[in-house]
């Protein structure tokens, strides 16, 4: 994974400059990492994950990252303060529905169709891009605000257009944190500071697209207790019932 770091902030900063550039008609791609702060072979991916949002590295996409922290490792000595038996409930579907063998950590899923392994930066800028070339669901954020009246609500207006869809999907909104850090004192990390970028607190599912058809609907999602909104990131995704691919994907931030 060190060697391989090195190899990622080469062809990273090279494409870079070139992603930074694209407008806001640009493909997207989710990827969704699942981590956990009690395993030693996890804050490679974590930093990796932070790369990957920070430089964008295939030219003329978004790549929309999201980290999902397993539980499954809080009987080993810390107890990850993000980790949910969701997340882990959602790994393992895609374990079930890609026909993989077992969770692990970590472990990526780019636009829940297949496995991203750190092998190679090349390795990784060619998934991405094949995800990216393929065509996806239109999909927009937008009248993004907090409630006044009830703290950490937030609504939203979403819209997605699913006319060339022979399919139907499930449309998910999603809110993250921008970043997450923590000082682990036991367990496989111990002693070490820990960062993470969207860190997930909570998925919805907010409705249903139905194939050939649009979706355009207000929608909310319930931030938790003392969460600052101005620190999370509202992700809204369209995806095939039980853990399929997804087809599109947006991501706004709130503006106060």
């Amino acid at each position: 994974m060190r060697l391989f770091a090195a190899f990622v902030v080469i062809t990273f900063a090279i494409a870079a400059d070139c992603g930074r550039a694209a407008d806001a008609t640009r493909s997207t791609v989710l990827v969704e990492l699942f981590t956990s702060e009690g395993c030693s072979t996890c804050p490679p991916a974590d930093d990796l994950l932070q790369r990957i949002d920070a430089t964008q590295p295939v030219p003329g996409a978004q790549v929309i990252v999201l980290s999902e922290h397993v539980d499954y490792w809080n009987h080993d000595g810390w107890r990850d303060p993000y980790s949910s038996s969701f997340w882990s409930d959602r790994q393992s579907g895609y374990v079930h529905a890609l026909g993989l063998n077992t969770p692990y950590t970590p472990q990526m899923i780019v636009d829940g169709a297949a496995e991203l392994r750190a092998n190679s930066a090349e390795q990784i800028v060619e998934i991405l891009e094949k995800a990216a070339a393929a065509i996806k669901v239109p999909v927009k954020i937008t009248s993004l605000k907090v409630d006044p009246k009830t703290p950490g609500l937030i609504h939203a207006h979403i819209e997605a257009d699913g006319t060339l869809e022979k399919r139907n999907a499930d449309i998910f909104l999603v809110a993250a944190l921008d970043h997450a850090e923590s000082q682990v004192l036991s367990g496989e990390n111990s002693g070490h500071q820990l960062a993470h970028v969207a860190v997930v607190q909570q998925i919805v599912k907010v409705g249903k697209l139905e194939k050939q058809k649009t979706f355009a609907q207000d929608v909310e999602i319930k931030l938790k207790s003392g969460t600052d909104p101005a620190s999370v990131r509202i992700v809204c995704f369209v995806q095939e019932s039980a853990f399929g691919k997804v087809h599109g994907a947006a991501l706004e931030r709130i503006v106060n």
